[in-house]
């Protein structure tokens, strides 16, 4: 949609451009047309940009938000629109037509690169998706704004009860229809970027809610901000493996369903892109 209108909206422009100035009464219109496209697209550009950035600094972080914004989400799913094109990525997907057609879920996959969530969100942008994310991402830069308008919850990773009270407001969320959620159940971005053991403790979220678990992988986002400095495209592999119903895992304890998950995800991802840690 965005590259859409990046493309339509300068071609309508320097079309009238020309007729406005004579141009095709004339060989004018060989620079008039190609000139005034080139500007179009860049004011374009400009106005998206300024669009995301106002739209950020209205955003008051200490009033609550009482819920999910869609005007914030749609402008998620631009900007997602937006790094694809701007850092040369390459979505390729695959079992996307597994994703519940009703109802929320939980979803959950392997991360390698900050990009990650933005990726995600753009892709399932019309599930109401959002992001368990680290308590200090709240001060960041636009990325905070943006966050606290479609409700993300903070997660205190350092400190146990205050992450059981996270997990307790995402069990909140789902039982209440707020929104579906997503984890990256590794915890962290490791340094070698392989699939590393979870900690169990989200999938508390699960097994309190009954909602389905949509497994998911990644490959490669690891390499866009290397690729990018270089103008080489990166080839990014976003997988949903598969959907775990609640019948599956009933009576499973968070360490087995837990395992259970990792397996799955080990066995899409393959083992040179899985960790050997014990």
């Amino acid at each position: 949609m965005l590259l859409l209108f990046l493309l339509i909206l300068p071609a309508i422009l320097s079309g009238v451009t020309c007729f406005a100035t004579d141009a095709f009464q004339s060989n004018a219109w060989l620079w008039v047309l190609p000139l005034s496209y080139v500007g179009g697209f860049l004011a374009a550009l400009i106005l998206f940009l300024c669009v995301i950035l106002i739209s950020g600094l209205l955003v008051n972080r200490d009033k609550p938000q009482e819920k999910d914004s869609k005007y914030y989400r749609f402008l998620i799913a631009r900007a997602a629109e937006f790094a694809r094109l701007i850092l040369s990525v390459k979505l390729h997907t695959q079992g996307m037509e597994k994703i519940p057609k009703s109802g929320r879920f939980l979803l959950v996959c392997n991360h390698l690169a900050e990009v990650d969530p933005l990726l995600l969100m753009g892709c399932l942008h019309k599930t109401g998706l959002t992001f368990v994310s680290k308590q200090e991402n709240r001060d960041r830069f636009m990325i905070g704004q943006y966050m606290h308008k479609i409700r993300c919850p903070l997660m205190n990773r350092e400190n146990d009860r205050e992450a059981l009270k996270t997990i307790l407001h995402c069990i909140d969320m789902l039982k209440e229809d707020q929104a579906s959620i997503g984890v990256f159940p590794e915890g962290f971005i490791r340094p070698e970027r392989k699939l590393h053991k979870f900690r169990s403790g989200v999938f508390k979220i699960a097994q309190r809610t009954k909602v389905p678990i949509v497994v998911c992988t990644l490959q490669n986002t690891q390499y866009i901000r290397f690729n990018y400095k270089k103008l080489k495209k990166t080839h990014v592999q976003l997988h949903l493996v598969e959907v775990i119903s609640p019948e599956q895992y009933e009576g499973m304890s968070t360490v087995e369903l837990g395992n259970m998950i990792y397996e799955i995800m080990a066995r899409d991802l393959g083992p040179e892109n899985v960790s050997n840690e014990v």
